[in-house]
């Protein structure tokens, strides 16, 4: 479960990890999927540092449903996935006009797999993808589905039916991965794991391999590696690079602990940084928990074969449910209390460690100088990027934080819940369950 955030990683400052993550997302327009695919993307004009519920919100819009799932963007058309019913037995994706926020199309579908409603299970948690052909969406209870950019079905395919019931702890928050052919589908159920590359145009299988065998929220992640890629895994105690055109498994790392929600991050040159925490269905003690978040290099040995190791370890940061950033050399963490923890990139030494609003769900966004922190009771903290903490702006989105909403619209922590941001152009999307907001732009 987890939402999403923004280009947050400045890795992405390197064209040579981009790859087609960043040929989608050097147009300042576009969002193409969970955390932009690891892509930063600059803007001639800064994005917005303050605003309230009375001011600087250009619009904003109900949702058919509830989710906790990041908007994409593609084409000044913003998608959003949600669920409904008290057995999520309705599906929706939606169309809105990025800038006026008019709704353009409504995709219902029933689910496949239909369970309870409840607080405890993901609820659209999977972030879809997007490109110029249109949109693909994933949703916990098996169902993939793919629609052209007017709302008309491409193909579906129906999970559950094919390869059998999905039964996991608290669901499904892996969202999906692409490639220019391919879209990545990681579902770690209880039994049977599978990681699936599907043909992006078709809808067909291109392979079918077994995932990691533990317990994880986190995202597939394509990191570069030499010349080519490698589709990253994070999980309890455990990290695999598969190859994206075989799904052959390439390495596997478990000197890690408390990897089951980030996702890792690529900062290019076959290194990505890892998050961590206490908590998220681990049994390792919290002394563990700082020593699995930093950066991780993949490396080819004498005998051709690739292995990863830490290049460096933190010290005291660890992470919650937002996966740490890279920006301008520099590593940001936030834990479970709200502190954030500033690193030097290349080495690791910790440079401060500040409290600022609060928790958050959501990964951070860093863009232009700034850090957009999402606080998860919609309080977004925006801070100066760089060596010292200085903070910029404290936002709020929504006045009353514990304001009653019915069952099936209740966040995860008892009201309203910031669930996702993202910044395209000068616009900033902010994603709560049950609504949709853009601020400026």
């Amino acid at each position: 479960m987890k939402c999403l955030s923004r280009v947050l990683l400045s890795l992405c400052m390197l064209p040579a990890m981009l790859g087609f993550a960043a040929t989608r997302a050097s147009a300042a327009d576009s969002w193409t999927g969970f955390q932009n695919g690891g892509a930063l993307t600059r803007h001639g004009a800064p994005a917005p540092q303050t605003w309230s519920p009375d001011q600087g919100v250009s619009w904003d819009v109900a949702l058919a449903g509830y989710g906790q799932s990041s908007p994409v963007v593609e084409a000044d058309q913003v998608y959003v996935t949600s669920t409904a019913g008290e057995l999520k037995e309705k599906l929706f994706v939606e169309a809105f006009d990025r800038h006026s926020g008019k709704r353009l199309w409504v995709h219902e579908a029933k689910n496949s797999s239909p369970t309870k409603n409840t607080l405890y299970v993901s609820r659209a948690a999977p972030t879809p993808v997007c490109d110029a052909d249109g949109v693909i969406a994933f949703f916990e209870g098996g169902n993939l589905v793919a629609l052209d950019h007017q709302g008309q079905l491409r193909w579906t395919r129906d999970l559950v039916a094919e390869f059998g019931a999905i039964a996991s702890r608290h669901g499904l928050g892996s969202s999906l991965e692409q490639d220019e052919t391919h879209v990545y589908v990681w579902v770690e159920r209880d039994e049977g794991p599978y990681v699936l590359a599907v043909a992006k145009k078709s809808g067909a299988t291109v392979w079918k391999v077994d995932g990691l065998g533990v317990t994880s929220w986190s995202s597939p992640r394509l990191v570069p590696v030499g010349e080519g890629t490698h589709l990253v895994l994070s999980g309890s105690g455990k990290i695999a690079g598969l190859d994206p055109e075989s799904g052959k498994r390439l390495w596997t790392f478990d000197d890690i602990t408390g990897n089951t929600t980030p996702t890792p991050i690529p900062l290019g040159d076959g290194r990505f940084l890892i998050g961590a925490s206490v908590g998220r269905g681990e049994t390792a003690n919290a002394s563990r928990a700082a020593e699995s978040n930093g950066v991780i290099q993949i490396e080819t040995t004498a005998s051709g074969a690739f292995q990863a190791s830490f290049v460096w370890r933190a010290t005291k940061a660890t992470s919650s449910f937002g996966s740490p950033i890279a920006y301008q050399g520099l590593a940001y963490f936030v834990n479970r209390s709200g502190v954030v923890y500033c690193l030097d990139l290349e080495t690791g030494e910790q440079l401060y460690a500040q409290r600022s609003a609060g928790s958050i769900w959501a990964t951070p966004v860093a863009v232009d100088d700034r850090i957009y922190l999402f606080g998860k009771d919609g309080t977004t903290t925006v801070l100066q990027s760089g060596k010292q903490f200085q903070e910029l702006a404290v936002n709020h989105l929504w006045v009353n934080k514990s304001a009653a909403e019915p069952a099936a619209s209740r966040g995860n922590f008892g009201g309203p819940t910031l669930y996702a941001g993202a910044i395209v152009g000068r616009q900033v999307l902010l994603r709560r369950g049950d609504r949709l907001y853009a601020i400026g732009g």
